[in-house]
């Protein structure tokens, strides 16, 4: 009897411990992009390795239109944690273009920076960026953060992104298949490099890929949307059979929650990126410039969550 008392013990107790544990355990959906890009498999990367450092947590890379999407859904509560870019989020806290109402986003780590890239084939009839007009031109999904640095591009550059070209609004994948049938002259997505539908166009055989120059829009830009564009260059090599370097527009990334998010959580997620950034390194390169120095460097154009902020504060790093 007294063996079989202890046995219900035992079973309650186990019982109880695997009601707590499923009490604790949570689920994180991180909104990311389309599959063709850099944040989808990053995130996927991410919430295995959430799932080894924290007990009990696990998360789901979702895929959405992009920035803009991301914003909206962590903003109303759809999606835990976003990547975006910072011009996106900049203009969700401020309620500014395509966002009515100001949403309560907050940063969690300054992440690698995204290039705009202005992809062509070789006999397109498009060889610096004043050549796009007239032309059918890819301007990125519909919700993504390529499609609103696309339409500021276009606009530093002097064009009209209505009257000066047909556009379509397709993802990275959709544009770069849509680009080798020739069913349009160039493209544009922002995104880390190399990006899988680039490189899937690059190493396409019997078609020469370009990438189109387009710094030239940065004084414009910075001057009617603030700080967070800048110049950078896409070294040539990047990609197969790119031969010479592209002079583009860049801005940071981001990883943000709403401001109600956990702090201990908060804390925990800017801990594993920094620290597990090499892990997530074999995933995609660009994680390993998730660095230390680019929290204290870069302005992320919002307000810190305060889960980040005491990370900082043990480690020593000073954000603005």
């Amino acid at each position: 009897m007294k063996f079989r008392a202890l046995l219900a013990l035992g079973a309650m107790a186990f019982a109880g411990a695997a009601a707590v544990q499923a009490q604790q355990a949570k689920q994180l959906s991180i909104a990311t992009g389309g599959t063709g890009g850099i944040y989808y498999p990053l995130a996927g990367g991410f919430g295995s390795i959430l799932a080894k450092e924290i007990p009990g947590i696990t998360a789901t890379a979702e895929v959405t239109g992009g920035s803009i999407d991301n914003m909206k859904l962590v903003g109303s509560g759809s999606a835990d944690v976003a990547f975006t870019q910072v011009d996106t989020a900049v203009d969700a806290v401020n309620g500014r273009d395509k966002f009515p109402k100001k949403l309560p986003i907050k940063a969690l780590v300054v992440m690698y920076s995204n290039l705009m890239q202005v992809v062509t084939l070789e006999g397109n009839g498009i060889t610096k960026f004043e050549d796009m007009k007239g032309k059918r031109i890819s301007t990125g999904a519909p919700g993504s953060g390529t499609e609103i640095f696309a339409f500021r591009v276009i606009e530093g550059m002097g064009l009209d992104k209505d009257k000066d070209m047909t556009r379509e609004r397709l993802s990275a994948a959709e544009s770069g298949n849509a680009l080798k049938d020739r069913k349009i002259d160039a493209f544009m997505f922002v995104a880390g490099v190399p990006t899988a539908a680039i490189t899937d166009v690059a190493a396409t055989p019997g078609v020469k890929m370009l990438l189109v120059d387009h710094d030239q829009a940065v004084k414009k830009m910075a001057e009617k949307y603030g700080p967070a564009y800048a110049p950078a260059v896409i070294p040539k090599g990047s990609y197969p059979n790119l031969d010479k370097e592209s002079k583009v527009v860049a801005v940071w990334n981001i990883m943000a929650v709403r401001d109600d998010f956990p702090e201990d959580l908060a804390y925990k997620l800017a801990k594993v990126m920094l620290e597990k950034r090499e892990d997530l390194g074999r995933v995609h390169k660009e994680a390993l410039n998730i660095k230390v120095e680019n929290q204290k460097t870069q302005n992320v154009g919002i307000p810190w969550h305060p889960g980040a902020l005491k990370y900082f504060a043990e480690k020593g790093i000073k954000v603005d």
